[in-house]
């Protein structure tokens, strides 16, 4: 994998954008930097007139882009998810910087998929959201100003990740581990949810009170494909009789 083709690995997640001409000025950020994924979380009003407009050429990305439910189903075949977002939020997530972004990336996209969320215009991302991701990262802006329009986030990340894959040649002195795909580590945090209550350990009036920190801790350490099997597999041996519904909540990011 040579280091510039690492950029067919890095999707932009746009969530519930409201306005079709920012999808369409994102679209040919997305372009001009040589990206190609764009997935859309509930778009207000896509396809649109204006959001063809705006792309100025980069149509086939937008006749190409995803458009789903939820943010679970954006992220699902990725193994790092990176929120964008400008305000301070009270969670215990990693908070990297672009810098920090640029340098980790080569490294990632060698690994896997590379989601690179967005929020709505007005708001940004919800906390549920910022917990399905790995990372929490913002644009520095000044303080007095600090919005930044969101084609234009866009753009920003899309040069700075060919920036850092253009001047980074990352060699791999050993195979590395696959990482574990977004979808396996909810179905292990539904199968342990479950378990968990099965053993009267979480609250079943709130269940999602502890289970947001054991996100977060399992989040930071990035688990591996095999370590997941391993995790689940212990699972199964603590209720090896009992059904697991996992794989349903999972799909919910179960944030209860």
């Amino acid at each position: 994998m040579s280091y510039l083709s690492g950029l067919e690995n890095i999707r932009v997640v746009m969530c519930q954008t409201t306005h079709p001409g920012n999808i369409g000025a994102a679209a040919r950020a997305i372009k001009t930097m040589g990206l190609h994924q764009l997935v859309l979380v509930q778009p207000k009003c896509f396809p649109h007139p204006q959001a063809s407009a705006m792309a100025a050429g980069a149509d086939d990305v937008l006749a190409e882009a995803r458009v789903v439910d939820n943010l679970a189903e954006a992220l699902v075949g990725c193994t790092w998810a990176v929120a964008m977002t400008v305000r301070a939020r009270d969670l215990s997530h990693e908070h990297i910087s672009i810098q920090d972004f640029t340098q980790r990336l080569p490294r990632e996209v060698r690994a896997g998929q590379v989601a690179v969320v967005l929020g709505t215009e007005m708001s940004g991302l919800t906390n549920a959201e910022c917990d399905l991701c790995h990372v929490l990262c913002s644009i520095p802006t000044d303080p007095q100003f600090g919005s930044l329009n969101v084609a234009a986030a866009v753009q920003i990340l899309c040069y700075e990740a060919r920036m850092a894959l253009m001047e980074k040649q990352v060699t791999v002195a050993q195979e590395m581990s696959p990482l574990a795909s977004h979808e396996e580590v909810e179905y292990f945090y539904g199968h342990l949810e479950d378990v968990l209550l099965h053993q009267g350990f979480l609250d079943p009036a709130n269940p999602g009170r502890l289970m947001t920190r054991l996100r977060r801790l399992f989040g930071r350490v990035r688990l591996e494909h095999e370590e997941v099997n391993i995790l689940r597999g212990m699972l199964n041996a603590l209720v090896p009789d009992r059904k697991t519904v996992g794989s349903d909540r999972s799909a919910a990011g179960s944030n209860r």
